[in-house]
């Protein structure tokens, strides 16, 4: 296993990334005392999801399992028989249902007879995903698609390849154990405050260890990237994006600057108010060039889409997603009265107010 102590304190204002570089694939690095970091790959442009696995007792707690995939198979497998031979895993606590995080739950549980933890909505929406292929699910996704602008082709191409990876996930254990925000939890020597937040998952759960100034932010807080927050035909009118700035307002309040964050993804950090006041900045500076686009001429979410995506051609797994962001900007402005919609031909469109 790897280590590295930091020795520099945090200030209050600075961003700083105490490793030089991730893990590999065949690596495990340890980040505090009995806090050990592994990196999984992910096949697609956001290409790896961080592992955390906590002391505790006679094993570890393992947060997240990864995709539900062969090849993360193979690299837990390789991981198990290198530097985590003989780790017993004692619990799998997944932050949310994504499938780069809970992917391979069914398969982590089963080999080690764990208990799975998680918040309860994010358990039910895991199961959602698991099952939501049905052709009535796909005609109101369709629908959705068509009524912010979206043409068949691209709808159709959605629908495939767009959301193929909501099914990479191998078969859930049939229970759970919860956790609910405010918990406290107990891992080893050390105890966690869960904290839930929704935006970029529906009740995320990060866990906060006042006494070691540690803060496990799943997707939440990200080093480097902004974390994806959408909305989906299940609840088209959603207010995601509001939810999700109101949960980077309460992290600011509630904890102090100078932790050290461990995400889902990217590499640990200090600096965590600086980092939660960028990711706001960014989704108003996406909130300004949709209103200044909206200004003249009333403008459709599929038109607004190469607005605020321009700097990469999108494929359909990324077009996916930044079809969902859109509507959530769009979403939230209309609750903040910065833009009203109004329906043409069965397809919604905007203006700023």
């Amino acid at each position: 296993m790897n280590a590295k102590t930091d020795t520099v304190q945090s200030s209050a204002e600075a961003l700083r990334y105490p490793w030089d570089q991730h893990p590999g694939h065949d690596e495990i690095v340890e980040v505090r005392p009995g806090v050990l970091w592994a990196r999984l790959k992910l096949p697609f442009r956001l290409n790896h999801v961080n592992i955390y696995l906590l002391a505790d007792g006679d094993g570890y707690a393992m947060v997240d399992a990864g995709f539900g995939n062969e090849e993360t198979i193979e690299a837990w497998t390789k991981l198990f028989e290198g530097p985590l031979k003989g780790v017993t895993i004692t619990r799998l606590i997944v932050t949310h249902s994504h499938p780069d995080h809970v992917g391979l739950a069914g398969w982590i549980v089963e080999r080690f007879n764990c208990p799975l933890v998680m918040s309860q909505v994010e358990y039910l929406q895991s199961v959602y995903h698991q099952n939501r292929g049905t052709e009535e699910r796909r005609e109101a996704q369709r629908l959705f698609f068509r009524r912010h602008g979206m043409d068949e082709s691209l709808t159709e191409k959605l629908l495939g390849r767009g959301q193929d990876y909501l099914k990479r996930v191998s078969v859930l254990p049939p229970s759970y154990r919860r956790i609910s925000h405010g918990d406290e939890v107990v891992i080893g020597t050390r105890r966690f405050k869960v904290i839930t937040g929704g935006g970029h998952a529906l009740d995320q759960v990060m866990l906060y260890c006042a006494d070691d100034k540690l803060f496990l932010s799943a997707d939440q807080v990200l080093s480097k990237i902004s974390p994806n927050v959408s909305v989906w035909a299940v609840e088209p009118d959603q207010n995601s994006l509001g939810e999700y700035l109101a949960s980077l307002a309460s992290l600011t309040t509630t904890l102090p600057y100078d932790l050290l964050v461990l995400p889902g993804h990217g590499v640990p950090f200090y600096g965590l108010k600086t980092r939660i006041k960028q990711l706001a900045d960014h989704h108003e500076e996406r909130c300004r060039l949709i209103a200044e686009a909206c200004r003249e001429v009333p403008q459709t979410s599929r038109a607004l889409v190469p607005v605020v995506f321009n700097k990469h051609v999108l494929d359909e797994h990324q077009m996916g997603f930044a079809a969902g962001e859109l509507v959530a900007h769009v979403n939230y402005m209309i609750v903040e009265g910065r833009l009203t919609a109004e329906t043409k031909d069965g397809v919604l469109q905007f203006r700023t107010t």
